[in-house]
């Protein structure tokens, strides 16, 4: 009998290869597909933009999924494969919540490079106070979603801008935009607030960063996620150069 993985305590999860059998089983029946549900569970709008993803060899990536599900405000579970275990995430974008039932700091954020879509579907929990009481589940198994996108977009397996933010534009952070839950380098502190005074585009980002072109992806993709970032297709003078100076930085040699 093979030894689990599962941290002592945690709930047994199912095992994806279990998992993918049974979905195997609903590919075989008219209407259902083994990523998402049929058009009479997901809104229409969703479903379709879920789609765009689905034939990728790739397959569909979590970060690419949440995105989706906030521009869309459904709450949805998505059943993820993390190294071979399924664990659920229902997220409900309204209020800016997710439910896991295994400990996110385990499942979730040690492995988000990992982490592959098996299927997704309209959720059956309901968020905190919700009036249907036996759908709302342990509070305890609630978090705020701000830190999960942030880690997905920032450590997750994703390395190109989401599609609604890609293409020749200039992107600016927008003025509401509450980063207190994030955890934040000194850099990354001052070019957000850099870009709370001025646009620049991926490039200058990149220089800005230091880090070179996937840092800036990463940072602009966790920026929309969080609902700051604002996205210009023209593009203005950059001031790049002169908040270099201002700060006293150099940009790295080579």
């Amino acid at each position: 009998m093979d030894e689990t993985t599962i941290p002592f305590g945690e709930p047994e999860l199912m095992r994806a290869s279990a998992f993918q059998r049974y979905l195997d089983e609903l590919a075989g029946h008219p209407g259902m597909n083994s990523a998402s549900s049929g058009p009479a569970s997901l809104s229409p709008s969703l479903l379709a933009d879920l789609q765009r993803f689905e034939h990728r060899p790739s397959g569909t990536e979590v970060v690419e999924v949440l995105a989706a599900c906030l521009r869309h405000a459904q709450s949805v579970v998505v059943h993820c494969d993390a190294e071979g275990y399924v664990v659920p995430i229902t997220v409900f974008p309204r209020e800016r919540l997710y439910h896991c039932p295994a400990e996110p700091e385990s499942y979730l954020m040690q492995r988000l490079a990992q982490l592959k879509v098996l299927r997704i579907e309209p959720a059956v929990l309901r968020p905190p106070g919700d009036a249907e009481t036996a759908l709302v589940a342990p509070a305890a198994h609630y978090h705020p979603i701000a830190p999960l996108l942030w880690a997905m977009a920032m450590y997750g397996s994703r390395t190109e801008l989401l599609p609604e933010i890609a293409g020749t534009a200039c992107y600016r952070t927008a003025p509401g935009l509450d980063l207190q839950m994030l955890p934040l380098s000194k850099l990354q502190r001052a070019v957000i607030r850099h870009l709370r005074m001025q646009p620049v585009t991926l490039r200058e980002l990149a220089d800005l960063l230091g880090e070179g072109r996937e840092a800036a992806v990463r940072l602009l993709n966790a920026l929309y996620l969080q609902s700051g970032l604002i996205v210009s297709r023209a593009l203005p003078t950059s001031s790049a150069e002169s908040w270099f100076a201002n700060l006293g930085l150099r940009r790295r040699q080579g």
